[in-house]
């Protein structure tokens, strides 16, 4: 395929915007390529500025579980935007969202709007912190919850509960207070809960996570974090940023019958805006302003046409859960037989509903250690081969892969065709 537009704009970027992305990933360094650059993209098809185009299993890092473009997303958007684009006051649209929030994930029995993931998750443990009264947050190594600082951590060369700062600029203050677990092992959260129980004030943990690529709770992993967060008295946040409407209508939460006291949203809930949601239970969301002491705003929260493709959103999925979700759980699980069928044992597949994650090693994949066991050039390579024959994959080998319900059978059948005839060299 000829990239000579892509290649253009992006040594221009480079120029004016760092790396010449607004996102790392994006920069395709992991896998040795130069930027695609996307002009536009229907259903589950997206258009480089060169005229080629790719079945799309990225999908804007999974708010397109219809697909892009939605006619019925976009024309509800369309016609909400000749009301005005922000208007700063309280809307109906906000209570709708709030309403069928609720609705749908239970336990969210109070939800405030935000405009990012990174923004829930960090506003979650402002408030759990809040309600607690402790400072000391629990997280996992290989699970992200968006870039801030108290966040960007990983665990120390000493003991589990030393912390150092992921990128620089954050101070070591900043992650003083978070604590490192390994996913997938109750003996390292028991160990922190010994030392430092009666300081924390809450676990923060992708029920799957997909950012070490997706990686699974075993059996009982999840009821053993709400177990013991009970026995200690902190709270239990599931970031369901990514799995949140897409595991299911009611999310991990339903999907494994298990409850959180605090979730945080994004992607899906925003229906191709940039929305985030945080919200749980009525005690806890009572500390945030106006009501209690925890404070947290923004001018651009809530906003009616985020709030538009949102509602429209996650009303499609509401009505025809019954359709969609097994239509893409089978359609994700195709591609997964096939690349197993294909590789054999020198590759790992994980997939659970819709999200599916390739990882060329020979070890089951269960938590961070064994997750980087994966080759990463030979999945740049086999990116690079299913990018030149028109399938677009995450530039990352740990990304998860995302499928939509606009994938139609004749788009999972090309790939699964391609997968067939690659090749290792």
């Amino acid at each position: 395929m000829a990239m000579t537009n892509s290649q253009d704009l992006f040594e221009k970027s480079q120029k004016v915007i760092p790396g010449g992305v607004n996102s790392p990933v994006r920069a395709f360094g992991s896998v040795g390529r130069t930027p695609v650059f996307m002009k536009k993209a229907k259903g589950s098809h997206i258009f480089d500025e060169d005229g080629n185009s790719y079945v799309d299993y990225v999908c804007s890092w999974g708010p397109g579980i219809l697909g892009h473009a939605d006619d019925r997303v976009i024309d509800a958007v369309k016609a909400a935007c000749d009301d005005g684009l922000t208007f700063g006051a309280p809307t109906r649209k906000e209570l709708e969202i709030a309403e069928l929030v609720n609705e749908l994930m239970p336990s969210m029995e109070l939800t405030r709007m935000v405009n990012s993931g990174t923004e829930a998750v960090m506003s979650a443990l402002r408030v759990a912190r809040g309600f607690t009264g402790r400072d000391k947050i629990v997280k996992f190594r290989g699970c992200y919850h968006g870039h801030s600082d108290g966040l960007l951590v990983k665990a120390g060369s000493a003991a589990l509960t030393q912390s150092v700062p992921d990128s620089l600029g954050v101070p070591k203050s900043y992650t003083q207070h978070t604590l490192i677990a390994e996913y997938n092992n109750e003996d390292s959260v028991k160990k922190l809960f010994e030392a430092e129980g009666k300081d924390i004030a809450a676990i923060v943990v992708e029920p799957v996570a997909a950012n070490m690529g997706v990686v699974p709770p075993h059996d009982g992993f999840l009821q053993f974090l709400r177990d013991i967060t009970n026995e200690y008295g902190a709270l239990l946040i599931f970031d369901e940023v990514i799995t949140g409407f897409r595991l299911s209508l009611g999310g991990a939460q339903e999907y494994f019958g298990v409850k959180p006291d605090l979730t945080t949203l994004g992607k899906i809930v925003g229906g191709g805006m940039p929305v985030g949601a945080y919200g749980g239970r009525r005690d806890v969301m009572s500390m945030v302003a106006p009501l209690g002491g925890v404070y947290q705003a923004g001018t651009l929260s809530g906003n009616p046409i985020a709030m538009t493709a949102g509602l429209t959103t996650l009303r499609i999925l509401q009505k025809e859960k019954n359709t969609i979700y097994p239509a893409i759980e089978k359609s994700t699980r195709q591609i997964a037989d096939t690349v197993r069928s294909t590789f054999g044992d020198t590759v790992h597949v994980n997939q659970i509903g819709s999200l599916m994650s390739v990882f060329f090693t020979d070890q089951e994949v269960v938590d961070m250690d064994t997750s980087i066991s994966s080759d990463t050039a030979r999945y740049a390579k086999y990116f690079s081969y299913m990018l030149d024959n028109g399938i677009y994959l995450a530039p990352s080998q740990f990304e998860a892969m995302f499928v939509s319900y606009a994938h139609s059978k004749e788009d999972v059948s090309k790939t699964c065709e391609l997968i067939k005839k690659y090749k290792e060299n």
